[in-house]
This record gives structure tokens, sequence and C-alpha cells, in this order.
């Protein structure tokens, strides 16, 4: 209950238990001032003694905080009342004033509401009969005037009345409005704690997956770069070693020179996050173009590229991701494949860019093929995992003896 709602009580229950009093007052006062009892004296003593014993019967009621509960006690009370009203207005029709105190208590005294509108129903009569030309009435004139101004009487109040329960509806229905706000506010408000430890958890782990996303980036990386670097580089040596002709060593020395230069490259690349050696000056398909070339003459693998379609300004994560994949299918078959043969594909098919990689070489079940060990490479996996990274695909078709191809199909993202 808010402050406005007890200020109005209070002013409620003041008035319950004085406002008789009062209005007992004003009909004294008016009585006294236009002198009009009939009667003489006794009429006087009369009026005396009726004003008296309202006052002890309204000390009698006493005052009760709050709304009062309908009750016997309020039934004799509101009947003796009535009762004093009627006889003090009989002999002054200014007494009606502390009769219409019926009206704004009968719901609070009766209890029933056919008993509630009995009551309110002779207080009508006593303030009809006073608006009428007083008690008793006389004449037919008078009757028609009583009967007119009590039927007025009880359709205000009946009207008065109707306004009085909507607005006791609307009442009802706003406290049940504002318990139900409350009710949500809180629940409300548990969410927003909720949330708010939600939100911190997630930073927490958004962090913990940014890190583990670096990590996997970096290994990813070295795998692609350093680590197949190293592997030529031990390749050319061990020809160097076993080769006579000092021809023959100079090239394969220039060629592990080559690598080691260009795996450093890579290696500081990666650290930084910066496209891949190959893309910093051209393109995909001339990237891929040299990479399939210096492959071949590495390994001996006749090898080609070719592109289809109308080739375009790729984004820069597109074409790493696709080189890297490539390399990555390039570095499988050197080890694996044993292929006479190899050709790469680029295409360019609408919405979409497609590399192929096929080789000749003695294939393998992938069904068969081990998950990958701490201690391995990271090989179909990884390929997968990045093209996966921006919203692509991988597919794999092997059988043993009949070859290898490995397919990545990512959506077309222009450079901007």
């Amino acid at each position: 209950m808010n402050a406005a709602d007890r200020q109005l009580e209070r002013w409620q229950d003041q008035f319950h238990t004085w406002g008789p009093c009062g209005l007992l007052a004003v009909g004294t006062l008016l009585a006294v001032t236009t002198s009009d009892l009939t009667g003489g004296t006794a009429a006087w003593c009369a009026t005396g003694a009726l004003v008296a014993a309202a006052v002890v019967l309204q000390l009698w009621h006493g005052p009760r905080r709050g709304r009062r509960t309908p009750s016997r006690r309020g039934i004799v009370y509101y009947a003796l009342r009535w009762a004093i009203a009627f006889a003090l207005t009989w002999l002054n029709p200014f007494f009606a004033f502390y009769a219409v105190a019926g009206y704004f208590d009968a719901d609070e005294v009766i209890p029933g509401t056919r008993q509630q509108r009995l009551g309110v129903f002779a207080t009508s009569v006593m303030v009809a009969g006073s608006q009428s030309g007083g008690m008793p009435i006389r004449g037919a004139t008078q009757w028609a005037v009583f009967a007119g101004l009590l039927a007025a009487n009880n359709a205000l109040l009946l009207v008065g009345t109707r306004i009085a329960l909507q607005e006791e509806q609307r009442s009802r229905d706003r406290a049940v409005t504002i318990t139900e706000l409350e009710r949500t506010n809180t629940a409300l408000q548990q969410a927003l704690d909720e949330n708010a430890a939600l939100h911190a958890q997630l930073l927490v782990q958004a962090r913990e997956a940014g890190v583990a996303d670096e990590r996997r980036r970096l290994a990813a990386e070295i795998h692609d770069t350093i680590a197949q670097g190293l592997t030529g580089i031990i390749t050319q040596l061990q020809v160097v070693a076993n080769t006579p002709d000092p021809g023959t060593a100079r090239e394969h020395l220039g060629r592990a020179s080559d690598l080691a230069r260009q795996s450093l490259g890579e290696a500081r690349r990666s650290v930084h996050n910066l496209a891949p050696v190959a893309l910093e000056h051209d393109g995909l398909p001339e990237a891929l173009d040299k990479t399939v070339a210096e492959w071949g003459r590495r390994t001996g693998v006749r090898s080609e590229f070719t592109l289809t379609g109308t080739a375009e300004h790729l984004h820069a994560e597109v074409s790493a991701t696709l080189l890297r994949i490539a390399q990555e299918a390039l570095s499988n078959a050197s080890r694996h494949a044993r292929a006479a043969r190899l050709g790469v594909t680029l295409s360019f098919m609408g919405d979409e860019v497609t590399l192929d990689v096929r080789d000749d070489g003695r294939g393998f079940d992938p069904v068969a093929v081990p998950a990958r060990t701490g201690g391995g490479g990271f090989g179909l996996d990884g390929m997968r995992a990045r093209a996966q990274r921006i919203a692509g695909s991988l597919t794999v078709e092997s059988e043993p003896g009949q070859g290898t191809a490995v397919s990545a199909r990512v959506p077309l993202v222009r450079h901007e």
C-alpha cells in the first residue's frame, strides 16, 4: 500500500468516526437558527435529548481504524441512528443532514447486500421527506412531490452505487495488475542477475575459446609451413648425401636453401597471422600454379594446375584457406600416394569456389583411416576444419589402388 492509499484510508476512518457528529452539528445549527420547531418547550427538550442520544450512540459505536466489518453490532448501531435521525427530521427538516450519514456507511456496518439496500432506502425516505417540505406529509401534492423525490433519490443512489462498484472493481484490477507487475519485475530482476552471471561466464569461455583457437591456428600453420618445409629440406639433403655428382648436389642444396628461407618467412607470417608468402603478390590462381609447379619439381611427379571459370579476386581468408588445403593435400600425396601424376583444379562456379586435388597413387580406404593422435599430423581433419571455418566443406574419395581425390567447396567471397 502506497502513501496515497494510506492517507485515503485514514481520511475514510476519520469520516466514518466523526462524520455523523459533524452532520448532526450542521443540522442542529440550522434548526436552532431557523427556530422552526413545533411544539414549544417540549419539542426543544425532545430535540436536545435526541441530539445527546445521537452523540452517545456515536461514542458507543466508537472509532475503528481501517475498513469496518459488517456485524450485528453494526445493524443495531445503524437502526438506532436511523430512528434518532427520523425523529429529528420529523421535528425539523434540516436534520436530514444527519440522516444523510446512512448513505455512506451502510456497506460498512450492515451485513448482506439486501439488508444494505433496505437501510439505504430507509435513509432515502427521510431525505425525500425533508426535501418535500418536512414530515409529516400532508396533501396529495406533497405526497406526489415526496414520491418523485424518493424515486429520484433512489435512482441517483443506484447510479452512484454502480459507479462505486465499477471503481472498486477497477481498484481491485489495478491491485492485481500491480501485484502481477511486482512479480514480473522480481522475475525480470532475477533473470537479469542470471544473465549477468551468464554473460560473465560466457566472457570467460570466449577468452578460453579464443586462446584455444589461436593455439589450433598456430599448430595448423606450423604443420602446413614449417613442418612441410623441414620435410622438404630433409629430402633434398638426403639426395645430396647420396649423390656423387657435385652439380646435382649443388642443385639440391640450393633447393634446400630456398625451402629454408621460405619456411622462415612462413613462420614469421604465421606468428603475425598474415597471408601466406605465395599470396603476398599473386592471386590464388597464380599462387596455386607456382605451388604445384614447385611441388612437381621437388618430388619429380608430373603435376598440372587447371583453372576453370572466370577467376575473381577472392577475400584474403578464402584464398589463404584454399592455398593451405592445397599445400596439405600435396604434402599428403608426396608422403603417402606414390603417384605418377597429380592434377589440381580451381573452379569458379557462380557463388562457389571449388578446389580439387587428384592423384593416381595407391589410394586408401577413408573409413579405415585411424584417428589422429597427439603425435600425428593434422591431415584430413585439418583440411576439413579449415574449410568449415569459412562455411565450406571438404570431401575425400579414394580406394586402394585407385588414387585419391580431395575436393574443397567454399563460398565465393570477393575481396572488398
